[in-house]
């Protein structure tokens, strides 16, 4: 193998580095003078180059150099020269390469180690796990200037045994004096926290946040040699954002070292004056909002029953403005349009806020978007903050509506308003668009009104990063609702001015950035074998149980495969295409005199058992999935659509074809 010049210096360069570290050469010394003394006879004072190998193999000493030597493959390098994948997945159960790290040497770096984790004592009586066995596990997620971290699972435990590194960029070109290193002082300026999330996962896939956390970095950069360590006490969320969930022993260093460290009375000084500014600034909006809300009243006395939210709890408790939930996020390469957005949003799981004892209350909490996408479930606000932020980044007018569905359930939406005045609302937690065309109640009796499809029934207030409406007309029934925002006799605008004051951008406030949307790590084809193959030995068995055989069609499966996508683009696009060519294709499958039926279905999570649970609780599929006759063919075909943050969509179908016997 040859390598081209600069390739062979630096790995020249790379051996050097590593026999000076060890001592190589200084130890090869000791053991060439013992040779000549103690091996050689006086009068052969030559010495060959196999005899020292020999010699120093014998000591152990290249064993440990080997030992040493870790080669890091270029993994993209690697990517580029492979032979091309054959057509059938093979899942390689190696464990993954670690990507080298290239370091800039011109930039500043904060190593963030996580040395484990104590008091946890909730898993006080957790057993051992087993070699081999499945247990619940933690997962440590990490988000700072729009880098994002995830740590590798470790088991629950009352000390979990976390030992984690993330070299984290804390110079930004977006600072300026991009060719300019950060000095302490210039860093001090940087009030972005390190927001730590940790998920929960149990046994059966199913995630729970556990504790949200903004990590004050800053303290390093007071520290001696620029290394501290910090013990981070993490608190509950919701219902228990008061109690402690756990320590995590938490290691912090700057990269390179500062040359001069600050003081600990001017960081101490920096955060008390950034936490009353801060204070300040929600104090005054807190004011402003209370006398927007006393005028809001006294328009109509009714206005006080209508759902006009002004601030929301976040998962640790802390109740923040509505408007600093969203703002305009930008998706890269990883969505191309806002149907597409909409779709995303809608495979994230639904799950209203836990809430511990009965009576039916509705539990609040608004998560932060790094809990919500690292948890890849939420309530119906998380979803459609989330919705409205990506349609602001694809350059729409776009609102979170709060309002009630039918029987007056609180319930959150989104609402676009084109150039041309069409208002159209987007139900986040399933990806349908309606367009809204409200009913005149002065009309006479016989003029046709347009009838609603949408399931909102009533509305109460719209905002988004930089606007808030209240609704002041007559009834806050949405049929009849007219959305001209100008008209202030309509709606009740707040001040822009107040509302940029405590959401970003332009304001230090307590209110965490928005993280980066990641990629999907799930390989769709190998996904979609394994639930197929899954639900075939369930099929099979439950036949067996029946007393009935099991023949599988191979070719009719494979014939499925395009009615599912063309399930999926309708779901995204609203647009229905290729039904045609498939009831062809089945038509020619099935011979006369035989009977063909099937049955899709659309789920979220990628559980094989679960699914064929729910398959069979629909008397369509228990049908064909016991089915009894002369020549029964089974069929069954699963198509995973991966989107960002590792959600999917699941599409299944079970088929059969049987002779029919009157």
């Amino acid at each position: 193998m040859s390598l081209p010049p600069e390739k062979a210096s630096e790995l020249k360069q790379i051996i050097h580095q590593q026999l000076l570290k060890m001592d190589v050469h200084g130890r090869i010394r000791e053991v060439l003078a013992e040779t000549i003394r103690e091996e050689l006879a006086p009068e052969h004072q030559q010495l060959s180059t196999e005899d020292l190998i020999k010699a120093l193999r014998q000591r152990g000493i290249i064993d440990d150099v080997m030992k040493e030597l870790k080669f890091v493959t270029d993994v993209n390098e690697k990517e580029r020269t492979s032979a091309p994948k054959p057509s059938t997945h093979f899942v390689d159960r190696e464990p993954p390469v670690l990507r080298k790290t290239n370091i800039d040497p011109t930039r500043r770096y904060l190593y963030l180690q996580v040395l484990g984790g104590k008091a946890f004592l909730e898993h006080l009586q957790e057993p051992e796990p087993l070699p081999g066995q499945i247990c619940s596990t933690f997962t440590l997620c990490l988000h700072f200037r729009n880098q994002r971290f995830r740590s590798k699972p470790v088991p629950c435990a009352c000390e979990p045994d976390f030992h984690d590194g993330f070299l984290l960029e804390v110079h930004k070109d977006s600072l300026g004096d991009g060719s300019k290193m950060a000095d302490a002082t210039t860093m001090l300026s940087i009030c972005d926290p390190v927001h730590m999330v940790l998920i929960k996962t149990d046994t059966f896939g199913e995630t729970t946040l556990v504790a949200s956390y903004f990590l004050e970095w800053r303290s390093v950069l007071a520290a001696e040699n620029g290394i501290t360590n910090v013990a981070v006490e993490l608190l509950g969320v919701g219902t228990e954002s008061k109690v402690s969930v756990g320590v995590l022993n938490i290691r912090l260093e700057m990269y390179p070292q500062l040359n001069k460290t600050l003081s600990p009375e001017i960081t101490s000084t920096q955060f008390t004056l950034e936490r009353q500014k801060t204070a300040e600034k929600e104090r005054l909006f807190l004011v402003y909002a209370k006398q927007w809300w006393r005028e809001y009243l006294q328009i109509r006395p009714t206005h006080n029953i209508r759902l006009v939210k002004i601030f929301a709890q976040d998962e640790n408790g802390v109740n923040r403005p509505v408007c600093s939930y969203v703002r305009p996020l930008r998706a890269g390469r990883l969505l191309d349009t806002p149907r597409q957005a909409a779709r995303f949003v809608s495979v994230l799981g639904y799950e209203r806020a836990p809430v511990i004892g009965g009576g039916g209350g509705k539990q609040e909490q608004w998560c932060a978007l790094l809990a919500f996408l690292c948890r890849n479930k939420g309530d119906c606000e998380d979803h459609a903050n989330l919705l409205c932020s990506l349609l602001l980044g694809f350059g729409l007018e776009a609102f979170v509506c709060v309002g009630t569905k039918a029987k007056g359930v609180p319930h959150t939406w989104v609402m676009t308003c084109g150039t041309d005045g069409t208002v159209t609302f987007w139900e986040s937690l399933t990806g349908h668009r309606y367009i809204h065309r409200p009913i005149n109640p002065d009309d006479p009796p016989l003029v046709e009104q347009p009838k609603p499809l949408y399931p909102y029934r009533t509305i109460g207030c719209i905002f988004n990063h930089q606007k808030f409406f209240g609704n002041c007309q007559p009834s806050d029934a949405v049929e009849v609702c007219v959305f001209d925002l100008h008209d202030e006799s309509k709606w009740k605008p707040m001040s822009g001015e107040a509302i940029k004051s405590v959401c970003p951008p332009g304001t230090t406030s307590s209110v965490p950035p928005f993280p980066p949307l990641c990629a999907s790590t799930i390989d769709a084809a190998v996904t979609s074998n394994e639930i197929e193959l899954q639900l075939r030995i369930l099929v099979s068995e439950h036949r067996k149980d029946l007393g009935l055989s099991t023949v599988w069609d191979d070719q009719l499966s494979y014939l499925l495969s395009p009615a599912l996508a063309a399930y999926e683009l309708e779901r995204t696009t609203g647009v229905s295409a290729g039904n045609e060519e498939f009831q062809d294709a089945v038509r020619r499958a099935v011979p006369d005199g035989h009977t063909f039926k099937g049955f899709p279905i659309h789920f979220v999570h990628r559980n094989a058992r679960r699914a064929f649970a729910t398959c069979l609780r629909s008397p369509f599929c228990e049908e064909i999935i016991c089915c009894r006759g002369d020549q029964v063919r089974l069929a069954v075909r699963v198509r995973v659509f991966t989107y960002p943050e590792s959600a999917c969509a699941v599409w299944i179908m079970f088929a059969c074809k049987y002779r029919s016997v009157l």
